[in-house]
């Protein structure tokens, strides 16, 4: 099951998304991850670290989903 990141915006960036989600410890860390292609968007490898994921989309971290859900704020 996936872990639920909620967002006040319309979108986070991919970088920004595995900081808020514990899954990085810093921006370099996220940005050296997305680069060595560790990260899974909807199943599909990606290479961008300002990949806009918006409420529905998922990412992947090493077994762990996070996925991507509008706040109810």
């Amino acid at each position: 099951m996936a872990v639920k990141i909620p967002i006040k915006t319309e979108f986070i960036k991919l970088d920004q998304l595995l900081k808020l989600a514990g899954a990085a410890e810093t921006g370099g860390h996220a940005k050296e991850m997305i680069q060595d292609g560790e990260i899974l968007v909807d199943g599909v490898v990606c290479l961008q670290r300002g990949r806009k994921m918006r409420p529905g989309m998922a990412a992947s971290v090493q077994g762990e989903d996070y996925e991507v859900v509008a706040s109810e704020d």
